[in-house]
Order: structure tokens, then sequence, then C-alpha cells
């Protein structure tokens, strides 16, 4: 386990002096991060990571921040400031790390050359691809600097080098444009790296700055070329013939009048090319070359420096892209005539593979660069403003840590966005592909990241779900088609994802004040309710009976209290939405009366909620013949006897499931309060804690999926079994620990005032994502970047009990926490909120949001 005084010192650590952050890249920001605690001291202060503060030495290993735009792609900057995670192909490319590096040469000193980064980690040595043949072509062999620390501020990274050989202080701020109620300009193929030079010196220092990189967009058996652009070159592929998806465009410029660039490396074989840019650089040299029609091997810009004493030099390295073709298609189209169901005149509904949003609004990389060039400096404005607001906060830290390691998400290829407008994503991202597609209903359910930051987008998968997903029948296909379009319904509707559309359809109309978009899509939620019913409920019990699929990608048989607290949130949210449209909600509201009484009666143990697993006196049939239709839940001899013994494989049954009123916390983020029992609920959650929480895993046994949490780092586990009855083959994932369930369940206990729990769970999971081992920025279950974890951003809510209600134009507070500053983002505007001496105020940073009562608890 972690040493004690560690995990008692890292608590106290506050956000109190984040509110005075200003511009990035300067000092002022790193100094902003320093706790004002007592702490006990450390003889190596730069082996040690705080929440919310810098990483250093080991610390460092595993960083990788991602820099791009929603469904645009992105690259990643690492901890000791080097490119890899290359992923602007429409497909996550995790290992793809191109060599690409800045570099300066300071004349006059005898070691003054040196790679702009730190020390390379040592997992990068032996273990990566081609590491058994040296890592032949990388940079890693070149001089770099002896120290490197990172700090994060969404969307912004400062890296600081530091070296006895140079006389520079150097840092290094990666960002790209993230705007909340902005959603096309934090949709944009683009990033920069800006270099911040400052004389320490007494003496005036002579240097070149140079970027290098090799022509990465190379495609085998394409046609590749180097093209130029002011003050920087265009690494450019032509394509392979018949593969449109193989042409793309990666722009690296500068805004620095004179820059040389040359566009053509020495071509030859073996290390030529990087060997003779190696020794251009190491002499202080500049080389100018002009493109050359093929098979350029790479290019370098070079920018010569001059700093007098205590003097800083700026430069800005830009980076364009532009693939605006892929290969990408999912689902089987549907066969049903008749009803359009593409609601917008630019629907991609009818393209044959997936474009990028950007595709539409840029025609080439030449649009992007012009449009980056005149617009760097207002979209950086507008992202520090959202960074100065967001961690202008009183919340705790590891809190605002874990939030912002999690926007990260919405930059990775996990989330793509067709051309007009509308989002679709993968549950996570493989190694070089999506994984798990459709922007699935059950895993987007904890999402609670865009519905604020960007409401727009996040009704547009609304308008997805009940739209082309949903057939005549109600039936909604959870995992919708790519390009969206209307889709078959050959596979289970998921319980808990149509269930928890019908709450997010209340959350979504609650957030933009729209009432004509909640008339126009109230019919299709009574035919997915009425649906729901039909399917799982047909006798009308207010429970789920009949098996019913779920996140965990299998069905449960017999009522439960996950799924039964999706029906009964989905029946009170369209009895909401229903009662302001003047419909007639009676039967929902009798069903929903008696669903909550079941519940509560016949689904608790008087400690925690369970499920009452049943598979005979059903309407479907047995679980054998059921199986032959589900997916790898086939029945094999020794199952059909555990059947008889037990019940279906996959259950839960008397078993304390973290996600056990998950329902419940969805309907409370949704607006929806007390849909059970408010005194059970907590209950329930106390006892989440008390068995599933675990400090130290070492004495788990694991037969799933182990690496999300293992040995002796801690974790929440899905489910255990605390007063015996184990079933022999529970659901299939019941022993792993999930980033996107500890966050739900720690925002669930922060609204029953349950805090020191929440963050407990909170900090136990941040630990195991403190960069040694895994990357900070990216929390992983099935895949890389996986959308659960943006249950996170509901942690807001959680502890300040925000949450602005634009139909009425109200801001409700119900803190746990006392006065507070946080962070809030509407439909028209962000900014802080919170209470002073128990009175609540607002300073709204950007666009306005119109409040015309607080309502305070």
């Amino acid at each position: 386990m972690k040493n004690k005084n560690e995990i008692t010192r890292r608590r106290f650590i506050t956000n109190s002096t984040l509110a005075g952050i200003g511009t990035i890249g300067s000092a002022n920001l790193i100094t902003s991060c320093k706790s004002n605690s007592t702490e006990p001291e450390r003889k190596n202060k730069t082996e040690l990571h705080d929440y919310n503060s810098f990483y250093s030495g080991k610390y460092l290993d595993r960083i990788a921040f991602p820099i791009g735009g929603i469904g645009a792609g992105m690259f990643c900057l690492e901890g000791a400031g080097g490119i890899s995670h290359m992923s602007i192909r429409n497909h996550p490319d995790v290992f793809n790390e191109p060599c690409m590096f800045g570099a300066i040469s300071v004349k006059g000193l005898k070691n003054g050359t040196k790679v702009l980064e730190g020390q390379v980690p040592d997992w990068k040595k032996f273990g990566q691809p081609d590491s058994a043949n040296g890592s032949g072509g990388a940079s890693y062999g070149f001089p770099r600097f002896q120290i490197a620390k990172f700090t994060a501020r969404f969307p912004f990274a400062v890296i600081e080098l530091k070296d006895d050989d140079i006389p520079i202080e150097i840092q290094i701020t990666g960002w790209s444009p993230f705007i909340p109620t902005d959603a096309d300009n934090s949709s944009l193929p683009l990033g920069a790296l800006e270099y911040s030079f400052k004389n320490t010196g007494t003496s005036k220092i002579e240097a070149v700055f140079s970027y290098n990189s090799r022509n990465f967009m190379s495609q085998a058996n394409g046609s590749n070329r180097i093209l130029p652009v002011s003050n920087g070159f265009i690494l450019s592929e032509e394509g392979v013939k018949d593969k449109p998806e193989t042409k793309g465009d990666f722009a690296i410029f500068t805004s620095e009048p004179g820059t040389i660039v040359d566009h053509c490396w020495f071509r030859g074989g073996w290390w030529d090319p990087l060997t003779i840019t190696w020794e251009t650089i190491i002499k202080g040299e500049t080389r100018q070359n002009d493109p050359v029609e093929i098979g350029a091997p790479g290019a370098s810009l070079f920018i010569p420096l001059t700093l007098n004493p205590g003097e800083t030099r700026l430069i800005k390295i830009m980076m364009a892209w532009y693939i605006p073709d892929t290969d990408l298609k999912y689902g089987k189209d549907s066969e049903e005539k008749g009803e359009e169901k593409c609601d917008q005149a630019n629907c991609s509904c009818k393209d044959p593979y997936y474009k990028p949003w950007y595709s539409g609004k840029f025609k080439g990389v030449d649009e992007v660069i012009s449009f980056w060039k005149t617009s760097y400096t207002d979209l950086r404005n507008k992202s520090v403003l959202f960074k100065d607001s967001f961690y202008k906060t009183t919340l705790p830290v590891e809190v605002i840590e874990a939030i912002a390691a999690n926007l990260a998400i919405l930059k990775s290829p996990t989330v793509l966005r067709q051309p007009d407008g509308k989002l679709w994503s993968w549950e996570g991202c493989g190694d070089n592909s999506g994984c798990c597609a459709g922007s699935c209903t059950h895993v987007w359910n904890y999402a609670q990241a865009i519905p604020h930051l960007f409401p727009k987008l996040e009704r547009t998968l609304r308008e997805t779900e009940f739209l082309p997903s949903q057939d005549k029948e109600g039936h909604q296909t959870f995992r919708s088609a790519l390009p969206i379009r209307p889709i078959a319904s050959n596979f289970y509707a998921a319980s808990d994802g149509q269930l928890g559309g019908i709450m997010k359809m209340y959350r979504d109309w609650r957030i933009s004040g729209d009432t004509q978009w909640l008339k126009k899509m109230y019919p299709k939620v009574v035919e997915s309710l009425e649906y729901c019913i039909r399917t799982w409920d047909p006798k009308m019990t207010g429970t789920l009976e009949e098996p019913h699929h779920n996140t965990y990608d299998i069905e449960f048989w017999g009522p439960d209290g996950m799924c039964t607290s999706f029906y009964l949130g989905a029946l009170k949210a369209i009895t909401e939405m229903g009662k302001f449209l003047g419909e007639d909600i009676q039967s929902y509201q009798s069903l929903y009366e008696k669903g909550r009484k079941a519940m509560e009666s016949e689904l608790y143990d008087g400690e925690f909620f369970i499920q009452k697993i049943k598979w005979k006196g059903l309407n479907a049939p047995d679980p054998v013949a059921a199986s032959k239709g589900a997916w790898n839940t086939e029945y094999s001899e020794e199952a059909r006897e555990l059947l008889q013994k037990e019940g279906p494989k996959y259950q839960y049954g008397k078993g304390c499931l973290s996600d056990g009123v998950l329902g419940v916390w969805i309907s409370e983020v949704c607006g929806l309060k007390n849909v059970i029992d408010p005194i059970k609920v907590a209950s329930h959650l106390k006892s989440v804690f008390k068995y599933n929480f675990k400090s130290d895993l070492s004495d788990h046994s694991n037969p799933q999926r182990p690496s999300f949490a293992l040995g002796n780092e801690g974790g929440l586990l899905l489910c255990t079994w605390p007063k015996g009855e184990m079933l022999s083959l529970p659901f299939v994932y019941s022993n792993e620990v999930w980033t996107g369930i500890e966050y739900q369940v720690a925002s669930h206990l922060m609204l029953i005032g349950e805090v020191e729990k929440a963050l407990e769970i909170v900090r136990t999971c941040r630990d195991r994502y403190d960069g040694r081992i895994r990357n900070p920025f990216d929390e992983y279950e099935c895949g890389h970047w996986y959308a659960r974890a943006m249950s996170s951003y509901g942690m807001l809510q959680g502890l300040t009990g925000v949450r602005y209600d634009a139909v009425t134009q109200e801001m409700l507070i119900d803190s746990k926490i006392g006065d507070f500053i946080s962070f809030i983002s509407t439909e028209t505007g962000f900014g802080n909120i919170g209470l002073k001496n128990g009175k609540p105020f607002l300073e709204t940073a950007y666009g306005d949001i119109t409040v015309k009562k607080f309502v305070i608890k």
C-alpha cells in the first residue's frame, strides 16, 4: 500500500491559489499549483505527485495528454515533452510515435544542443514494438534535458525543462481549443506547442530553435511529398489508388517571419536523413531546401534566437491536419419503409462512409491553416477563460483532477462527429480501432460532461436514439449506425440504455429550456416506454421481470434493483414531461407508484437492494433456448446443471451491487428527486462503500479482467456477496473495478452527504492513474479513453447540488460542503457559482446565464 503519511498529506492540498492563474506559459501557472498547506518535509519532492498538481520523476512516465478536437483526431503530448499516440486518421493509433521533436542549440556551450524533452522513460527502452531491434529511427538517442515537470490545466499542459548545461528557463505549453457551448470551435483538427525561452544568465545568448519531423503521413504504395506553407511545411500523402482514406495532410508552421525551412531532409539509406539533420542541429546551423517532387523523408524549420539577459522569447508551433475520408461504416440498414427518420436537411445518412465534421467546414488543409492563423488568439483567449473558470474553485483537489483528466476523452478518437454536427461515439478505443460501436446507450448513460458543456451536441444523441435507432415498435438499437441512419433491430434492446434515455430526455429539456424540442420528441419517448413495458413488464408489476439486457453485456432474469431503478426513473421522467405538456400520464404515475412499493419491499433486504432471480413462469423461453440468440451466453452440459441449482448464468442475486441504484443516481443528476425512499438508497450506498470498497486488492480473486486494479492497488468492486450465496457464475464483470462506476458511486455518496467516503473512492482511483503505471489522462475499461469515466463530471453536482433549470430559469443549490466556489456550464454560457456566507453568487465568464431565482436547500 501507499505510504499512509503520503495519502494523508495529499488530502489537504487545496485549490485556493488556483483562482489567480493567468496566462498559460508563464511561471505563474506552475507556482499557482503549489500548496499553501503545511506538509512533512520530503528529501525528494520531485518524486511526488499531489492531486491536481505537477508530475515529475517517475510520475511522468505514462503521461500522454490529448491535443485535438471533438471528433477531429488527436496527438498526445507526453510527460517529458514527446509526441505520441498520433491518431489523426479518424481512428486510434496508440503506438504511433512519429519521429518529431523540437530542439535547441546554444552557441558556445559544450553540451548546448538538446532535444526539448526530458529523459526517455525506462519503459520505452524495451518492450515497445520494434524495441528488440533497437528502436531504430527514433529520437531517443539524442541528448535531452535532465529534469522535466508536467502540469495539466485542461485544455492546456505545461512542461518545464531544466538542465545544468543550459542557462535558459524553458516552458512548453501544449493546447487545442476547448470552449464550452461552442462545439464547432471545439471540434477543430489542430493543436499547438508554444516554446518559451528565458535567458536566466548574465550574458547574451545566441541559439537556434528547430522543429523537425519525418513524413509520418507517408503510406505504403502511396505518393508522398512535403509541400511548402508560409513559415513551415506540410507533410502530405496523395493516397493509395482506390483508397481515399489514405490521403491526408499534416501541417507544421509558425508565426515567426523569416523562418528557415528545410523541405527535404538528406535522402539516403539506413539512418542517413536523421543523421544529417542532427548534425545540422548540433552545429547550431540552419538548412534551407526547396520542396522536391516526391520522396522527401522529413522536414525541419529553423528559427535563430538572440536572448539578452532576462529576455523571454515565445515561439508558437502550430499544427493542422486534414483527412476527410474514411472507410468507417457500422450497422445493418433497416428494412422498414415509410416514415422518414432524418430530421435535418444536411443529414449524413446518405454518405456511404463516415466523414469528420471538419470536412464539411474546410475544403482542404490550406483552409484549416488559414483559419488557425487568423483565429489563434481568439480561440486561445476563450480556452483560457474556460481553464480559469474551471480551476477557480474550492472543491477538493482529487475531484478536480478526476473531472479534468476525463475531459480528455472528448479530444480522443472515442468521439466522432459527422458533417451534419451529430455525435457518434465508441465506448472506448482499442490500440488501432474504436472499441464497441454505436454511442452505446447503456455506457453513455454514465457520461455527464457533454450534456452540460455542449448541450446541443448531447441532444443529437437523443435524436439518434429516438429517431433512426428506434423502430416502429419502439425498440431502440442501443448501438447506432455509422453514418447515422435507420438501423435494423436485430438484437435485444438494452433495458438500462433505453430507459436511461427517457430520463436524459427530461434532463436535456431542462438544460436547454427548449419545449418545442420536447414536443417534437415526446411521441417517440412514449413509443419507447410502451415498448419497455410490453417487453420487460408485461404483467404491469412496476419491475422488470422478463430477461433484460444491460451494461454488463448479459441479461438479468427477474426483478433487480439496478434496472428497476431505471424503470422507475423513466416512469417519473415521462410523468413530469407529460404533465408539463398536458398529456394523460395517469397510467404511468400508477405504474411508478406500484413499482416503487415493490422495489422498496420485495427488492430490499434491510440493508441494500438485491435481485430476485426468476426464470420460470415468464413469457421468455427458458434460458437455454433464449441463449441461442444471445451473445456469448451458450449453455454447456455443466452450465445446464448449474441452471437447475442456481438459475441462469450471469446474475447477481443477493449480492451488493455498486450499480444497484444506478437509475436513482441518473434520475438525481437529471433533476428527478427521490425516485425511491432516500433512506433506503442511502443505506444501499453505505453498504456499497462498506463491502465493495477495498484499499488493497492483494487478496482479491479476479478471473475476469484484472488489470484495471490489482495487487496492492485499491478500488471499488462491482459486486460482492457479504451475506453469502455468491453464485458460481455471477455476471461476467462482477470482480472487476471500473472507474466510471467508482465516480458515479462517489457522486451519489456526495449527494447524500457522505463526502469523505466519496473522496476516499476518488483518491484511490486517481492513485492508480498517477502516471507511474497508467496514463492519468486515459482511464480505460473496454478500451482507452472510456466514456463511462465521464461520470466523474457528476461530482460537481454531487458536492454542490448546483443545477440550472432553463425552463424556469432557476438556479438550484444544495451544497454538501458549506460555502464553495465551483465551475458551472449551461446551454448559453459558463462561469463560476458558489455560496459565500451562505448567500449565492454567479459570475459569468463567457456567454450569458439568466437566473430569475436562486433556490437554496
